[in-house]
Parts: structure tokens; sequence; C-alpha cells
């Protein structure tokens, strides 16, 4: 069997191309301004924030640079490292601390920040219902009562969409959009394109932060319908786009990201909630 590589085995491996993944390519580069633009609106001016599960330490870095205290919790040691020299070079020691942490069992008090970030999809390498649910439990404890929570994940109608342009997992397609979980038992003897993955529907995301008592604000798309650039055979297209045509992307994804269509085809749906009072 070939198995696949559960999530931190992966991003030990993969620790550079997680660095560099928001900055090589078009729906990288959307996925991070779209999310920048949306903290930028519901972050409050000042405060502690925590980056759960924040990799290599982009988010991190953005918000200390902006004068807040961050905490990264991470649990590939390979992103933590990479964390670590990022915010070294950037100067800002003295305002992150980075800790080892699962976003199912966060190794910090009740009610300690100002404001909670989970970007990117690490929910999505959650393959059990009952850590998905725990996780978001956890990210309602430790934000403190009326602050923000900032929950991406990768979206499966997209990942479906790409395994159509991927013909040698075309059989699978029924079966992983009935359950959403990219992995061992969906593969079986497979070579994977990528880790264990429970990709999200928007109702099913919206349901499960709403479970946990969190107030949804909204759940936006981040590359909306460009999100078909990170299909494998339109990537070498996407690198011609020019500056111009980039932008123009761009306000194409910005005046439909509160479509909720859109939001459900993204490669990254984002949901703004609130910690109930």
């Amino acid at each position: 069997m070939t198995g696949i590589p559960d999530p931190e085995t992966y991003y030990d491996e993969h620790d550079e191309k997680e660095w560099e993944r928001l900055e090589s390519s078009l729906h990288g580069r959307l996925e991070w301004e779209s999310t920048v633009e949306i903290l930028r609106t519901h972050l409050p001016e000042t405060g502690h924030v925590l980056d759960a599960g924040g990799g290599a330490g982009r988010y991190t870095i953005w918000l200390a640079e902006r004068g807040y205290e961050v905490t990264l919790v991470e649990p590939s040691a390979g992103q933590r490292a990479i964390a670590r020299e990022k915010v070294a070079e950037h100067g800002l020691e003295e305002s992150v601390t980075i800790l080892e942490g699962d976003i199912r069992d966060l190794p910090l008090d009740s009610g300690r920040f100002d404001a909670t970030l989970c970007l990117g999809g690490p929910l999505s390498h959650v393959l059990e219902a009952d850590g998905r649910a725990r996780s978001v439990r956890e990210l309602e404890r430790v934000t403190a009562a009326g602050r923000p929570v900032f929950v991406s994940v990768m979206g499966l109608l997209n990942w479906l969409t790409l395994l159509l342009v991927t013909p040698r997992h075309l059989d699978l397609l029924p079966e992983l959009a009935e359950s959403g979980d990219y992995d061992v038992d969906l593969l079986g003897d497979r070579e994977p394109l990528f880790t264990e993955t429970h990709f999200f529907r928007a109702d099913e995301l919206e349901s499960l932060l709403a479970d946990a008592d969190l107030s949804v604000e909204s759940v936006v798309g981040l590359e909306g319908l460009a999100s078909v650039y990170s299909a494998g055979p339109l990537r070498e297209e996407a690198a011609r786009r020019s500056d111009a045509e980039f932008d123009r992307i761009r306000r194409l994804v910005d005046h439909q990201r509160n479509d909720r269509t859109v939001a459900d085809m993204s490669a990254h749906m984002l949901a703004v909630c609130h910690v109930q009072k």
C-alpha cells in the first residue's frame, strides 16, 4: 500500500513550500489578499491574537508587524522551525510566541485571546467529526467573550472540480462527494495527491461553528471563481497573467466574495464569527 501521509508528516516534508504557498501562485495570492482584507475589517485595533495551526507563520508575522502580540500554535516541527526563522528575520521575537500544539487540545487558558485565527485549513486536516467539533470548541474557549474568531477551510466542490481534470481519481468522485473525506479509506493503494483532508461545504462549516456557540457573521469565498486556477492544467495559464490581469481577477473575486454559491465553490472559504457575550 502506498499510503497517504498524515498532515504533520506532510507539512514537515513540505515546510518551505507552505511558506511560499501564498505568494507563488495566482490562487495563493488571492487567498492571502482576501484573508488579510477581512482581517483588517474585523480585528480589534490592538490585543493578543492566537494563530492556531499557523504553519510557517505568514499571518503571525503580518499581525506582529501591525503591533499585535501573537501566539502561534502548530503541530509540525518543520513548520515551527520556519516560523521561528522568519520571525527572527523580521525582528519580531518580542511580539511572537511559538508553541507546539494541536487545535483539538490547545495548551492555552480560557478567554485569553482578543482574536483567534485558524486559517488555511487546519480544521480540514481533522478527519474525525468529533475531532472537528472539539477543535471548534477549543477555538471558542480560548477567545474572550464578544471577540472575533476567523476559520478558513478547504472547499469540497473545488476539490471535486480539480479531480475532474485529474482522471486517475475520477472513479472516486461519488464517494468523496458523499463523505468529503480524502483519506486512506477512499484511496486504498493509490498514490495520493495530498494529505488526509476533510473538505467542507459552506453549510457544514456554518453549522459546525454555530454548534460551538459561535455567532457566525459570514462565510465568504477567498479565491472565488478564480479557484479554477489551482487545477494543474491551468496553473501555467495562471502564471502568464499580467499584473493588470491579476488586478481584474481580484476585483471579480472581491465583488463576488459574499455570494454564498461562490463561497461554496471556492478553494478556501472563510467564516467570520464572534464568541457570544
